[in-house]
């Protein structure tokens, strides 16, 4: 009975230790968060700092679960304080800040690599793929940074486009209007001349109200207020002929 008791145990503690994780499933998460980290830190701004500070944590956390799980205690303590390091940066309101939060959980993960690698051994193929990985994301935040340079330069060219758009919509305007006024006045110095009693009388209109009508648009609409402008002075002058 002694002997099948302790086949027992041997058998159920064979089965606690094939359930156990192994350390090594958490080699990658942490790589990831070390690389993430990393290129956080090497960020230049705040919003590419706190989006690979995010991924960093993410790593983290799942890191933290196969650490503690396997009983990698000092990598697993070291991820924890690295963990709650980045937490902070989600909050933090400026990049110096949170640069400062990203420094010192950098430094961390480095322990929680060199801690796992005592618990599992890493090779120098493992930390050479950590840099791969690490040169990988400094790439795709060169992409990043490149397309955000593009962006803002087409929204400068559109600006620029827009302002000078506005500045020849704001002259032709200025010429209409001073082409109207003048005609008004010679049409009235002719009335007068013939003594009329009438005379034409200025156009009002809300000229701010042009500068949102494309330059088709304002062309017409003074052509038409002139011919009209017109038409009221032949009729007013041929009325002082009866």
């Amino acid at each position: 009975m002694k002997k099948n008791y302790v086949y027992l145990l041997l058998f159920f503690a064979g089965l606690q230790l094939h359930a156990q994780p192994n350390c090594a499933d958490a080699h990658s998460d942490v790589i990831y968060a070390y690389s993430h980290v990393k290129s956080a830190y090497e960020a230049n701004n705040i919003t590419h700092l706190k989006h690979y500070s995010q991924r960093s944590f993410e790593a983290f956390e799942r890191a933290k679960k196969t650490l503690n799980d396997c009983g990698c205690e000092a990598s697993y303590n070291y991820a924890y304080d690295a963990h709650a390091l980045l937490k902070k940066v989600e909050t933090i309101k400026t990049y110096e800040d949170g640069r400062f939060y990203v420094k010192r959980a950098r430094d961390i993960a480095k322990d929680v690599i060199n801690e796992l690698e005592i618990c599992t051994k890493l090779s120098v193929e493992d930390e050479a793929l950590a840099e791969l990985e690490h040169e990988r994301l400094k790439l795709e935040q060169q992409q990043i940074e490149l397309k955000l340079k593009e962006a803002q330069l087409k929204q400068k060219l559109a600006e620029k486009e827009a302002k000078g758009l506005l500045i020849k919509k704001e002259q032709l305007i200025e010429k209409n209007e001073s082409a109207l006024s003048a005609n008004i006045k010679a049409f009235n110095d002719i009335l007068d001349a013939c003594d009329c009693s009438s005379e034409i009388a200025q156009v009002e209109h809300d000229k701010n109200a042009f500068l949102k009508k494309d330059i088709k648009s304002i062309k017409t609409h003074y052509l038409t207020l002139i011919k009209n402008v017109t038409s009221n002075y032949l009729e007013k002058l041929s009325d002082c002929n009866k």
